[in-house]
């Protein structure tokens, strides 16, 4: 017992005082990832960090808040998903981390925010060196896709360098400076790159490789749309549309096969897509999985499949318990590049009157090659 609680006393004094050396992330929570290491009282001033290095392992700039769980702003109560500290960024404000990873290999970081009371609340996340042109991103949250307010979002990136610095930035101009989002949980997760095989022409297309997922949430992970970042963190997928898709887990969801599967949130303006290789002539078979994830979305669900120039819509009548079915769409290639894509007819809502927008299920995606005669 001595013992551990020796080693518990240096942890908490190494994080408050401590020079912290960078040790390479792979799948979880960067070092104070959940900020629950906070500033000294003496570089506090009210809840504003007064001192850059003030967060262990952090670096901030700007009107930076440490916020605790069940704070009040007005008639706002400030709700923190994980732990029982988060941030705030004030117009201008950001946080920075330096992260040591593989150079050469692609990262997906997965992070939860939440609006307070901004109007047009937008979020800037960037990797430097900024050797690549593209390695920014920029999330709008004033959409908000759970129940509770707070959403986890995921951006991918090359590493081109065995060191970068990784930055959340509020570019926000409000009246009120305290009206910036709250940012919680960052994690860093390395991705593999996909493979096809003679059992599917499809990358990816279980969905198993994907963003790290918090295991204390139980909202998903929204994946940005390809305007909004050019390193998708679903490997082999694109999301091809003005809204984000939702990356979910059968710890929390009802998933027609294995660990992760994809909900379309956003109605006709949430698309994911795939370009795959074909022989022009030669006939196709795309068979997937339709279903809902357990979440209270309700009532008549649709799901448009498009395979080149061939389209397929496939109705699911949800009673938001789980539950899926198998479809099948054939169809002749014309060209050496054929684009496979779903998206949900409508726009739903939970029926848990939270207001969380919600859609139908995919998974278990393939592609294969079939002969005529056994059709």
């Amino acid at each position: 017992m001595y013992n551990k609680l020796s080693t518990l006393l240096l942890v908490l004094l190494c994080a408050a005082n401590c020079h912290i050396t960078l040790s390479l992330v792979t799948d979880g929570l960067l070092p104070n990832g959940n900020f629950e290491y906070g500033p000294k009282k003496s570089d506090l001033k009210g809840t504003v960090v007064t001192q850059p290095n003030a967060i262990p392992n952090w670096e901030v700039s700007g009107y930076v808040e440490y916020i605790k769980s069940g704070q009040k702003q007005g008639d706002m109560l400030l709700v923190v998903p994980e732990g029982g500290f988060a941030v705030r960024l004030g117009n201008e404000a950001s946080i920075k981390q330096k992260i040591k990873v593989t150079k050469g290999r692609f990262y997906s970081v997965t992070f939860s925010a939440a609006r307070t009371c901004g109007q047009e609340e937008t979020l800037n996340v960037s990797i430097s060196p900024n050797l690549e042109k593209n390695d920014w991103g920029i999330f709008p949250i004033q959409t908000m896709y759970s129940s509770n307010g707070w959403d986890s979002y995921a951006w991918g990136f090359n590493a081109n360098s065995d060191e970068l610095e990784f930055r959340i930035h509020n570019p926000g101009a409000e009246d009120d400076a305290a009206c910036g989002p709250l940012i919680d949980s960052v994690a860093l997760k390395i991705l593999a790159p996909p493979k096809r095989t003679r059992a599917n022409l499809l990358e990816n297309g279980n969905f198993e490789e994907g963003p790290f997922v918090f295991p204390n949430t139980s909202w998903g992970v929204l994946i940005p749309p390809h305007i909004e970042d050019d390193h998708s963190p679903l490997p082999g997928w694109i999301i091809e549309s003005l809204k984000a898709v939702k990356y979910i887990d059968s710890n929390h969801f009802a998933v027609p096969e294995g660990q992760r599967a994809i909900e379309l949130v956003a109605g006709k303006e949430s698309a994911l897509a795939q370009v795959v290789f074909t022989k022009p002539g030669r006939l196709y078979a795309l068979t997937f999985s339709v279903g809902d994830s357990k979440n209270a979305c309700e009532g008549s669900l649709v799901v448009e499949a498009f395979a080149g120039k061939d389209t397929l819509k496939v109705p699911y009548e949800s009673k938001g318990k789980g539950g899926f079915k198998r479809a099948r769409l054939l169809f002749t290639a014309v060209e050496t590049h054929t684009r496979v894509m779903f998206l949900s007819t409508f726009y739903t809502m939970s029926a848990d009157h939270s207001g969380s927008l919600c859609g139908p299920v995919i998974d278990d995606v393939k592609l294969l090659s079939v002969r005529r005669r056994s059709v």
